[in-house]
């Protein structure tokens, strides 16, 4: 279900296997052509999210097959050819990517984010243009090793040995990455890979539940259970939920967050509040915030890796990761490996396409990997397989000021995971461990 590879100067994807065929979308004219055959909608979906950059949500549990061949059509006509008798709704916006709405009921019931594909499935991994991180060994002059590389050191963490550098060009940077590979002061060397932008929350006209409603126990003097939140930046929750937020940290960045709409960090901080809520009505857990985003769309493996050590800097003892990509990273297998060592649980989510192919750092040895269920079942867009550990709610209910949302994927799942683990371990003399072993009687994951 994986497309086979885009060609961008050409406008161009194509489909992998049974699911064959062309789709050419040409955004500066708004027209497009397709040659298709057999097509199941979530690839569909997927190539044309990669082509124009909408933000497409789809109303779960619906499908079907495209059989379609015209050429140079407007866009809406083209849709109606691809979609068949499934309804759709095209919204334009001024300062964000358009939308999409696919659905066969209502307009609101699509609810489930298609995420476009990598550029090019054949390329290898997106990363920074231009950047490598390394791991230094103890006693390496980082800065004379950038010099004699005609290298900058754009970013560092001395503590970790942790250094981004940046070349002039792609080819140097390729060349330095081979040659650092086989530097002895180099313990690792790596692309500054790129990791999927969060799901956008989308408004409830009629939420079924009503806001979180949480009572704060005095921490304890030792003991404390605190949730490093390594996600975007994050709003204030109102009075009687700010309490659970100790002082936020930024790793790319401060930024002065408003809006009427929950930032994703906003959304999985209510929802690991509301998992702790259900467990009893009060809980001395708080969450320390850990902005890896910035002002930016999407992050990279340097700040997630930096992230994760600022919650251990914090004092975190579980660390939640609503976030991910496709890519392995040597790097932050490393500083999760240290955080792990100390003890620290780390809950991160599966991702948001129905394939068995792992997401990173979810499948990193150690990692919890959560999975997302609708009802009894696996979401229908959720990742599965042998990396998985849990499965929990896929989509939860938040507020800001006063207005309902709805955010859905494996992120809602993992938030879910960490504020049961974490109200759990505030409310009790159980190890770890032995909450870990509970969860996964309690919330299995779901045969495909």
């Amino acid at each position: 279900m994986l497309l086979l590879g885009c060609l961008l100067s050409a406008g161009s994807c194509a489909f992998a296997g049974a699911e064959s065929g062309r789709l050419d979308w040409q955004t500066d004219s708004n027209h497009v052509s397709a040659d298709i055959r057999g097509v199941k909608l979530w690839p569909l979906l997927t190539n044309i999210a990669h082509q124009t950059g909408w933000h497409i949500f789809v109303e779960p549990g619906i499908d079907r097959k495209a059989d379609a061949k015209f050429s140079s059509l407007p866009s809406g006509e083209a849709l109606k050819k691809l979609l068949g008798d499934l309804n759709f709704a095209y919204v334009p916006k001024t300062n964000e990517a358009d939308q999409l709405y696919v659905f066969a009921t209502t307009m609101r019931a699509a609810t489930q984010r298609v995420n476009a594909a990598p550029t090019n499935q054949t390329a290898g991994a997106r990363h920074i243009a231009n950047e490598l991180i390394v791991k230094v060994k103890p006693g390496t002059d980082i800065d004379a090793l950038a010099k004699s590389l005609g290298a900058k050191v754009i970013g560092r963490n001395d503590k970790l040995g942790l250094y981004r550098l940046q070349f002039a060009n792609a080819a140097t940077t390729d060349a330095e990455l081979g040659q650092l590979k086989s530097n002895p002061n180099i313990a690792a060397v790596e692309y500054n890979y790129v990791l999927d932008p969060p799901v956008t929350p989308q408004k409830l006209a009629n939420a079924p539940v009503g806001p979180v409603s949480l009572m704060m126990n005095p921490p304890p003097d030792s003991g404390r259970v605190i949730v490093g939140l390594v996600d975007t930046a994050i709003q204030p929750l109102g009075s009687e939920l700010d309490k659970f937020l100790l002082k936020p940290v930024s790793i790319n960045g401060d930024v002065n967050v408003g809006g009427t709409d929950p930032t994703h960090a906003t959304s999985m901080a209510e929802t690991i509040l509301r998992a702790m809520a259900a467990q009893g009505g009060s809980t001395s857990a708080q969450i320390l915030p850990v902005d890896v985003y910035g002002a930016d769309t999407m992050t990279s493996t340097w700040n997630v890796a930096l992230g994760i050590q600022a919650a251990v800097d914090g004092g975190a003892n579980i660390i939640n990761l609503s976030l991910g990509g496709t890519t392995d990273s040597t790097i932050l297998d490393g500083v999760i490996q240290q955080a792990q060592a100390n003890g620290i649980v780390i809950f991160a989510a599966a991702g948001n396409q129905p394939v068995t192919t792992p997401t990173y750092p979810a499948a990193i040895s150690g990692v919890i990997a959560v999975a997302a269920t609708q009802g009894s079942q696996l979401a229908p867009y959720s990742n599965f397989g042998s990396f998985v550990a849990v499965a929990l709610p896929g989509a939860s209910v938040v507020y800001l000021g006063g207005q309902a949302f709805v955010v859905q994927g494996t992120s809602s799942a993992t938030a879910y995971a960490t504020g049961v683990a974490a109200g759990t371990k505030s409310g009790t003399t159980m190890t770890w461990a032995q909450i870990l072993a509970t969860m996964q009687q309690k919330f299995p994951v779901p045969a495909k």
